[in-house]
């Protein structure tokens, strides 16, 4: 079956109501042809399907051909830069959503959850107790307070992630960069979005972070970004610069290697040139359903790839069903 990674949700347990005072709370108002969200005085006209409706998502994607999503929350509402103690409040909330989500369309529905990242040590026991409750992982963002991922302050998250063989959805915050020029022609996603990817993943490798838990499952959104482009940049630095191989024992080549990468590329050639380079076991499925950036045919996007039945089979669904062990929960 065709199993999508890359979607997000808004869990109505979240949503603001007329009246209501806690603008943290994303509102929805519809408007032709999608849906607006204002949230703490931002209103976001990125969305082309309701985020919030399970109903809409579970239809749109049987109409794509796609029988399993694996969902996760809109990224302002990890609320990374939000204190410990009001993140752990309104990460629980979020989580009980998600949780109420799979429990109604368990066949259909995946869930990735949202921890405590203020507070890494938190966020590792959450990660552990989401683990333990039916979540494939979570999902976070490229940076938390000017903190990429492979700062030392995030090893607890790393190492409950490896013992517990939880995904890691890494995803852009979608703010990273405050150049005007991110304002213009739509910048901020088109190219600021792969580009908090692509920084989050090589910090995760020149920090040695990758290499110390070689047990991690770590998804990269948009096809990793430029990632796969930078490699022979990251292999040489390593070598000729004591700087930026300090840390690493292995060639740069090979933590690169073990990220998994969805098929969000838009472009069916560059898509067949990162399956070449990482392997088909390392590419899954992948929508950013309900966004205007979206792949609206990810499935015929693999198809154009042009590969062969097996390489197709495994990056359409093969690859995702064991990932978040389908079979076996469809075998019980």
């Amino acid at each position: 079956m065709a199993i999508d990674v890359h979607a997000h949700v808004i869990v109505p347990e979240l949503l603001r109501h007329d009246g209501a005072a806690e603008s943290w709370r994303p509102q929805l108002r519809g408007r032709d042809g999608g849906t607006t969200v204002e949230i703490d005085g931002r209103t976001i006209s990125s969305f082309v399907h309701d985020p919030a409706s399970i109903d809409c998502l579970l239809n749109s994607q049987r109409a794509r051909g796609i029988e399993h999503t694996l969902v996760s929350p809109w990224v302002p509402l990890l609320f990374a830069e939000h204190e410990a103690d009001v993140a752990a409040a309104r990460c629980d909330l979020q989580n009980e959503g998600l949780a109420r989500l799979r429990e109604r369309a368990p066949e259909a529905v995946s869930v990735l959850g949202a921890v405590t990242l203020k507070d890494p040590v938190l966020g590792a026991r959450e990660l552990r107790a989401l683990m333990s409750s039916g979540f494939a992982g979570v999902e976070v963002p490229a940076s938390v307070g000017g903190r990429y991922l492979g700062d030392p302050i995030f090893e607890p998250l790393w190492a409950a992630a490896e013992e517990e063989h939880a995904l890691v959805f890494v995803h852009p915050t979608t703010r990273g960069f405050e150049d005007p020029v991110f304002a213009e022609h739509y910048l901020w996603n088109l190219v600021g979005n792969p580009v908090e990817t692509t920084i989050a993943a090589a910090h995760l490798v020149m920090t040695g972070t990758v290499e110390r838990h070689p047990g991690m499952r770590i998804l990269l959104a948009h096809g990793g970004g430029a990632i796969l482009a930078l490699r022979g940049r990251l292999r040489h630095g390593q070598r000729a610069v004591k700087q930026a191989g300090a840390r690493l024992a292995k060639p740069a080549d090979q933590a690169i290697g073990s990220f998994l990468f969805d098929t969000v590329t838009h472009d069916p050639h560059v898509l067949r040139t990162l399956i070449e380079a990482v392997g088909r076991d390392q590419v899954l499925l992948g929508s950013d359903y309900p966004f205007d950036m979206g792949d609206p045919d990810p499935v015929g996007t693999v198809r154009a790839a042009g590969l062969g039945p097996d390489a197709e089979c495994a990056i359409l669904g093969g690859n995702a069903e064991r990932l978040l062990g389908l079979a076996a929960r469809v075998a019980s």
